[in-house]
């Protein structure tokens, strides 16, 4: 099926839109999620598409490059030519002819590297593959030009990250490398789907100011989807916003954000985090987790021959030490590879420590007759719902697992009672959703799963959560609900929680106290405002500044 030819004048001008989008509807099933949008994308500029989870932002941009199962896509999207090139619409390209366009004429950059990347090749190998392809290059070339990308995303050590794979590197360096995996080929447009929700606040900046080069380089545009207001404020020229299918706002980012005229435009601006917390001084009595001197280190293998012999050794977590009291929350920040996720292992005893760390008074012994009463203390809810809940297991096998762990001696009927009041605590009940307890994750938006996720964890009536970025990977309005879950929670149980965040106003909202980690070192710690306020380390202040 060949390309129909748009009418155009020969030479494409700044004037003409790079990418012209008219009447895009996408059904599954017959049935429409997307209805009908329309929007440009001129050369050079950064588009930002915003919205809920379920807005239809990202449906919309996949449909572009034809990359969704078992669509129904109508409408036009017309793709301006290079030089004297003809126009094309994307909606009518073979598959074999969208293939060439896509890497090199618009490529993308994924939500979640772990799944989009391929776990059984190095990241350098996968970039390279992409030179090869996409610029011709042999196989050598391939290589350097790989390494190079990799360092031209910031990351560190990029000639040893390029011979890791995937599960070998931080969220933060996945994401880098699925970065320079886009802008190999050198597109014209890339479409950026949540480009900076692994990455801390300083990494953010610089690769923001990477895409910012790459648009001032080769004229690349960007069709960015995110939930984070402040990038859309700090690097987009013009805002769409999406609700329920519908584009029902769009204009200069200055008009939009200083006069939104649509309910949910005004709606997203004003979800930022706010603090509920109580104020009080800490109740006296034993600290529910302290810790000192705790060091984590990691086995490594050396170079050349000494490597048969001996093994080398990574200090992830150098004698850190902290205590969290009861009903109060202690933040960790730090950027990725500074050792906060792994301190939060650690606390969970899923990884190996030295130095003391106790709960509630009591020690991981590494057995599970013993530790098993300390896990019920210590539950866990993990940055990405999507992956931690089982695909094969319904809400009511999911939520009540940790009652056959640790309550077996309950009959069926007492633990679906105690499965659907945990549901409920969560605001998810069967009045919502029908058929609640025999859906399965994937019916379900992501702040949904993350409030299964938190079900699943207060089940088995737990005296401290470990949050490991718990609304990272979520929308603004949904952010914002969750956390109000968990400050509520907090208030009404007592609970303890150690959050660890990249995201300072997070941290603003949610913290009592602030460990500032940085190379596997506490670099600073204290009362949260006293902390964020008036930094006294120069990494602190740079952490800080990041974000206003």
């Amino acid at each position: 099926m060949s390309a129909p030819t748009v009418t155009l004048p020969l030479e494409v001008s700044q004037s003409t839109p790079l990418l012209e989008v008219q009447g895009l509807r996408v059904a599954f099933g017959g049935k429409e999620v997307v209805h009908g949008i329309d929007f440009s994308v001129m050369p050079g500029e950064t588009l930002a598409l915003v919205g809920e989870s379920g807005s239809g932002k990202t449906v919309s941009a996949l449909s572009l490059l034809r990359l969704l199962q078992d669509a129904e896509v109508q409408g036009a999207a017309v793709l301006s030519g290079e030089g004297r090139a003809p126009a094309r619409d994307l909606l009518r390209l073979s598959e074999r002819e969208l293939l060439a366009v896509r890497g090199r004429e618009i490529a993308m950059i994924f939500q979640e590297p772990m799944t989009a990347l391929n776990p059984l090749y190095p990241v350098g190998d996968q970039i390279a593959e992409v030179l090869q392809l996409k610029q011709g290059l042999d196989r050598r070339a391939a290589w350097q030009g790989a390494v190079e990308a990799l360092r031209d995303t910031g990351i560190p050590d990029p000639e040893q990250r390029a011979r890791s794979y995937p599960h070998q590197l931080s969220g933060g360096q996945r994401q880098r490398a699925m970065i320079a995996m886009a802008l190999a080929g050198r597109p014209r447009l890339l479409l950026a789907d949540e480009p900076t929700t692994a990455l801390d606040v300083t990494l953010r900046g610089q690769i923001l100011e990477l895409l910012g080069e790459a648009r001032k380089q080769h004229g690349m545009a960007l069709l960015l989807i995110t939930h984070d207001l402040n990038l859309v404020r700090r690097f987009a020229d013009r805002v769409a916003v999406m609700e329920n299918g519908v584009l029902v706002e769009h204009g200069t980012v200055a008009d939009v954000f200083s006069a939104p005229q649509h309910p949910y435009t005004r709606k997203l601006i004003d979800s930022l985090p706010e603090r509920d917390v109580v104020e009080e001084e800490a109740p006296a009595g034993e600290p529910v987790m302290q810790a000192k001197d705790m060091r984590v280190a990691y086995a490594t293998r050396l170079p050349g021959f000494k490597g048969w012999f001996r093994r080398g050794e990574f200090v992830a977590v150098k004698n850190a030490s902290f205590a969290i009291p009861p009903g109060r929350t202690l933040g960790v920040v730090g950027e990725s590879g500074s050792g906060k996720s792994t301190l939060a292992f650690a606390a969970l005893a899923l990884h190996p420590h030295r130095g003391d760390l106790e709960v509630l008074g009591r020690r991981w012994s590494g057995k599970a007759a013993t530790d098993n009463a300390i896990r019920r203390t210590v539950q866990v809810v993990f940055q990405d719902p999507f992956s931690s809940l089982s695909p094969r297991m319904t809400v009511e096998e999911i939520v009540g697992e940790g009652l056959a762990v640790h309550e077996p001696g309950l009959d069926v009927a007492a633990r679906r009672e105690r499965v659907v009041q945990a549901l409920a605590d969560v605001g998810l009940t069967e009045g919502q959703f029908h058929g609640l307890l025999s859906r399965y994750p994937h019916e379900f938006s992501g702040g949904q799963r993350q409030r299964l996720a938190v079900a699943r964890a207060l089940i088995v009536q737990p005296r401290l959560l470990v949050l490991d970025e718990p609304t990272s990977a979520l929308d603004v309005t949904v952010q914002k609900q969750v956390l109000g879950l968990l400050q509520r929670l907090q208030r009404e149980r007592g609970l303890s929680y150690l959050l660890i965040t990249h995201d300072m106003s997070v941290i603003r909202a949610m913290a009592h106290e602030v460990l500032v980690m940085r190379a596997g070192e506490i670099v600073e710690s204290g009362p949260v405002r006293e902390v964020l306020d008036s930094p006294k380390h120069a990494y602190t202040r740079t952490l800080v500044e990041a974000t206003t």
